[in-house]
């Protein structure tokens, strides 16, 4: 019963190993998928979306971080063939950190409304109740 877990597990692990590795992997298994490699640094902010994006599109990537800069710098490394998807998920990640800058924060909104809310004028109606007495 035993020998024929481990052959069912080895039978699985050949079989994962002939379809190869796709999306986020490291360098070193991406450089060994012998299909040319191509690098573009990205900024610390919006990491986490690319990788969201580039699992989309289904682009083969790894990323590296350099804790030598201030703020850190991650690299991307991708295969050559995904080239043309990772220009348009860099385009949209930009065009999406434009539109971020340009809204005024949550806390600015609200600020503003509470002084909106200030100056008007209250409405506040006093109801006097009589005492009934029979």
């Amino acid at each position: 019963m035993y020998l024929n877990h481990r052959e069912k597990v080895k039978y699985q692990k050949q079989q994962k190993a002939e379809k190869g590795i796709h999306g986020k992997q490291s360098v070193k298994d991406l450089i060994g998928q012998n299909q040319g490699v191509s690098r573009m640094p990205i900024g610390d902010a919006s990491i986490r979306d690319f990788e969201r994006e580039a699992r989309k599109y289904g682009v083969d990537f790894a990323v590296t971080k350099d804790k030598t800069a201030d703020p850190p710098q991650y690299t991307v490394f991708f295969k050559a063939r995904d080239a043309d998807a990772l220009q348009h998920i860099a385009d949209g990640l930009m065009a999406k950190q434009m539109n971020a800058e340009k809204k005024q924060s949550l806390l600015q909104q609200l600020t503003k409304l509470k002084d909106l809310v200030a100056s008007l004028p209250s409405k506040v109606k006093h109801k006097e109740h009589e005492d009934i007495s029979l």
